[in-house]
């Protein structure tokens, strides 16, 4: 009897070890076997399956939700991790009958939840809404600040709407980013100065937030209701259009009481020459931005027009030009074509793609200088040609990246690192109006850059009547 019990018991055993060998056996064929992941790596896949059970963010989403509901709080998911399992299901590249169905997508947030709320209207959250999350385990912290709408009103500071709230229940995190429409007609919010909250400090406890780091801004977009494991939640209606804005949706404000020390102290060209300038700059912005918006390609204001809107908040009236900056890696075939159909006339066309690129539009006796940077190890360059000898100069920046800003009622791009951009630029007296300029000499961070051969003349220096 005893030798039955001990052949049984190291049967048993046999059995045990060899599940365990063939179950190690196939997770190593899954992690270096491609073709077994699905599109998805094998890290993120043992995290869905050692989340199966994890209800936590569904139970409490759903409680919170019920009385968001309740409150006819529009609010709608904007969470990364959320949002990806979303488009990847949609893309059919999720196994069904590997992710359980009952928490396919909100596991994956790893125990912080997204949403965004829409402040077009009164978004303060009454006291018996508070009370009754409250009474349902949460915790929470909301930050106010300026009112987004009314940035450039000297009184700003006087009027605080919520910029960010945050709802804990056990471990699990809500964060809520309010966002407001600006006047030029996109979504912004506000970052988060954490360090100024200490409650909001010791709800987070350290993890990590997808928003708040950075003011953002992001383009409008349509809310569709949907249910996810069981939640009724809204959701951007091309999760996709969303997902890629927010890499680079870092947005800066310019500084309006800079701008208002600025006239202060200069005084402000109300000229009627001045006026009209201003005016025809700012008509043709926005038409060179919705060129290059509709064949896809990043600008940024540049020189002289990027100069007004960090020192000013304005167009300069003395420039006559407005500047863009666009990378050499995104020019495409198609933008004079596309210039020239929106009845802008090429005006100039100096050097070639691979060297010193430079285009001039026309429209009226305003002109569009479209400047093309390179990257070279740790510095980035714009270059010149003058067309009378052929000499090439060039303009050395400090490596810079790019941020979205409001200027005219407009959403546009600016370097995010502006003051040492406008530094290069312009000098360490970059602050007091200068109305003589020669591109040639001026400019701090100009060097020469050799001489076109004459016999290339005809192809790197090109001149069109605009008449």
């Amino acid at each position: 009897m005893c030798l039955w019990r001990r052949r049984k018991l190291r049967c048993f055993l046999f059995l045990l070890i060899a599940s365990i060998l063939s179950l190690i056996f196939q997770i190593w064929l899954i992690h270096n076997n491609a073709q077994f992941q699905g599109g998805s790596s094998f890290q993120g896949m043992m995290s869905k399956w050692l989340n199966t059970g994890n209800k936590d963010a569904q139970e409490n989403l759903k409680l919170f939700m019920k009385h968001a509901s309740q409150a006819n709080l529009p609010l709608f998911l904007m969470d990364p991790s959320v949002l990806e399992a979303v488009r990847n299901v949609s893309r059919g590249s999720v196994d069904e009958r590997r992710a359980p169905h009952h928490c396919r997508y909100l596991c994956s947030s790893q125990g912080v939840i997204t949403l965004g709320l829409l402040g077009d209207s009164d978004v303060k959250l009454k006291p018996d809404l508070l009370q009754s999350l409250h009474d349902d385990g949460f915790q929470y912290v909301i930050t106010e600040g300026h009112d987004p709408r009314l940035a450039s009103v000297a009184s700003m500071a006087a009027g605080k709407v919520p910029h960010h709230m945050l709802f804990r229940r056990h471990s699990f995190l809500i964060h809520i980013v309010v966002l407001y429409e600006r006047p030029g007609k996109f979504l912004w919010h506000a970052a988060v100065e954490a360090e100024k909250t200490q409650k909001w400090m010791s709800l987070v406890e350290n993890r990590e937030l997808q928003f708040g780091e950075y003011e953002g801004a992001y383009d409008k977009m349509e809310i569709i209701p949907t249910k996810l494991d069981g939640v009724k939640l809204n959701i951007p209606k091309i999760p996709s259009a969303f997902l890629q804005q927010i890499p680079h949706a870092r947005f800066l404000e310019c500084n309006y009481g800079q701008a208002r020390k600025f006239h202060t102290a200069y005084g402000s060209d109300q000229t009627a020459e001045g006026v009209e300038f201003v005016g025809k700059a700012k008509s043709l912005l926005s038409q060179g931005r919705a060129v290059l918006d509709r064949i896809g390609v990043r600008f940024w204001m540049s020189s002289g027009t990027c100069l007004g809107w960090f020192r000013q908040c304005g167009i300069i009236p003395h420039s006559k030009d407005v500047d863009f900056g666009i990378w050499i890696k995104d020019y495409k075939d198609t933008l004079i074509p596309a210039f020239q159909a929106a009845g802008l006339s090429l005006k100039h066309r100096f050097g070639k793609v691979e060297d010193s690129f430079e285009l001039s539009f026309q429209s009226g006796d305003v002109k569009l200088d479209i400047f093309f940077f390179y990257e070279e190890d740790d510095i980035m360059w714009n270059g010149g040609t003058q067309a009378r000898t052929g000499k090439k100069f060039k303009y050395i920046f400090p490596r810079f990246t790019l941020c979205w800003t409001e200027f005219l009622d407009m959403k546009v791009r600016v370097p995010c690192e502006t003051l040492a951009y406008v530094q290069a630029n312009y000098g360490a007296n970059w602050y007091e109006p200068v109305k003589q300029w020669d591109w040639k000499n001026s400019p701090p961070n100009v060097q020469p850059n050799g001489q076109w051969p004459e016999e290339k003349w005809s192809e790197v220096i090109q001149l069109f009547d605009v008449r």
